[in-house]
């Protein structure tokens, strides 16, 4: 065992490196990984196929309790968590029909012509709306439209688009922290340990609730300098786009509308009707296909494969640690330096994740942590959703700290940049750091009143 132990200790590491160094793409480094692991881990040094078959839980997908879970778990957190994988590539036709029908375009204009294309309450609303749409819609999605409007509307009033932007990166990583569907970290915690959508309202949403109003503050007063400045330029709200122009089907607006408010309503009650989101997530890309007509295939090829397949390795590589039973040594040694305190253990989890998705991708970070937070629920005898609240939040919202810790970071970087307006390190962590840093602090505060 200790050899096996090893080598999926030393595939895991490899793998978190050549992610960290973004020459590979990463979707063929953690398949390659996940290979090694199978074939390496399992099949020479363990030679157990039933560690193959648990880790590959092809079985589960031909379960009822897959489909429809009545309120139990949907799913073990052991091997590829296919629950993940089938909703979020649900979620990605969902929003790709909503793009193509001109919904998110439309969106952003219809909201800054109604607060007059003034700077200020343009900011303000601009970060409450990210943080909002970010609650049902991938913050990738959210940012790269956002991000592109924002830059188009600097041009057209003549400001300055880098202050804007960063508030929307972190608001959208705000806001995809309060519901289960939100980040994928959720998404993998939720369908892992069987929690609902009301479950991440009602604890996360909170802390994001509370956060989102300290965050309009903090960046207001960061950039409110350059906000005033702008504010006092006069401009004519006649010369500008109407929003109705970003509409290229009025059919197909209206369906994208219907079927996103029945992808919510699916949501927020999925507790109740036992709706799996595996389940949720294959209805509303059905429909979103057989509304879509002709655009349907061209729908398809936009889909984000390479993020699908990137989660199949990755899932993979983890369960090498977990069937050599490392998640279990690193939880027993989290047990031991907390000493059974709670408080401690919240604090462990919530700034070691939140430091280490700030440099590396939270994604791999939370499939890594789960399992080791059930373990030390289960040796110390503490609540696990308590843990599991403090993992999100520092999934979450650590990633925010750094142009390289989201991707939503990353895509928001990238518009900036090609549009002429670089974002450098400097410039990005002296406003986002400071904001994470608030947001975590004021998240751990709450995990420790309510739950400690």
């Amino acid at each position: 065992m200790l050899v096996a132990q090893i080598l999926a200790v030393a595939i895991f590491v490899i793998m978190f490196l050549l992610i960290v160094i973004d020459k590979i793409e990463r979707h063929h480094i953690t398949l390659a990984c996940g290979l090694f692991v199978l074939v390496a881990v399992f099949g020479i040094a363990m030679r157990n196929v039933d560690a193959i078959v648990e880790t590959l839980n092809l079985r589960s997908i031909f379960t009822l309790n897959f489909w429809y879970a009545a309120g139990e778990a949907e799913e073990s957190s052991a091997g590829i968590n296919w629950s993940t994988i089938i909703f979020i590539a649900g979620m990605m036709i969902m929003v790709e029909g909503m793009a193509k029908a001109g919904f998110f375009r439309w969106l952003c204009m219809r909201l800054a012509k109604l607060v007059h294309y003034k700077p200020i309450p343009l900011f303000v609303t601009f970060m409450i709306m990210s943080a909002g749409l970010a609650m049902f819609i991938d913050s990738i999605t959210v940012i790269l439209f956002l991000a592109a409007v924002t830059v188009e509307l600097a041009k057209l009033l003549k400001f300055d688009p880098v202050p804007m932007i960063l508030s929307e990166i972190f608001c959208a990583n705000l806001g995809g922290s309060a519901t289960m569907c939100g980040d994928p970290p959720n998404i993998i915690i939720g369908t892992s340990l069987g929690y609902s959508f009301s479950d991440f309202v009602t604890n996360t949403g909170i802390m994001a609730g509370i956060s989102l109003v300290l965050v309009v503050v903090y960046f207001f007063f960061v950039y409110r300098k350059e906000l005033m400045t702008e504010e006092s330029a006069a401009i004519d709200p006649s010369t500008l786009p109407d929003p109705k122009e970003a509409i290229v089907s009025k059919s197909h607006f209206a369906i994208s509308c219907v079927i996103f408010g029945c992808a919510v309503v699916m949501l927020v009650t999925h507790a109740q009707t036992g709706l799996t989101v595996a389940l949720i997530g294959m209805v509303i890309a059905v429909i979103t296909l057989f509304t879509s007509g002709k655009d349907a295939l061209d729908i398809l090829k936009r889909v984000d494969y390479k993020t699908l397949l990137f989660f199949v390795g990755l899932f993979m590589v983890v369960g090498g640690l977990e069937q050599t039973g490392i998640l279990e040594i690193i939880a027993g040694f989290i047990g031991e330096v907390s000493g059974g305190n709670l408080k401690l253990m919240v604090a462990i989890i919530i700034w070691v994740s939140a430091v280490a998705s700030a440099f590396v991708d939270n994604i791999p970070f939370a499939a890594t942590m789960i399992p080791v937070i059930k373990s030390l629920a289960a040796a110390q005898g503490v609540d696990l959703e308590t843990l599991a609240w403090a993992l999100s939040m520092g999934t979450d919202i650590g990633g925010s700290a750094t142009p390289i810790g989201a991707s939503a970071n990353v895509v928001g970087t990238s518009v900036a940049a090609k549009s002429g307006h670089p974002i450098g390190w400097g410039k990005y962590c002296k406003s986002a750091a400071p904001a994470t840093i608030i947001v975590i602090t004021v998240s751990m505060l709450f995990i420790f009143a309510r739950y400690c």
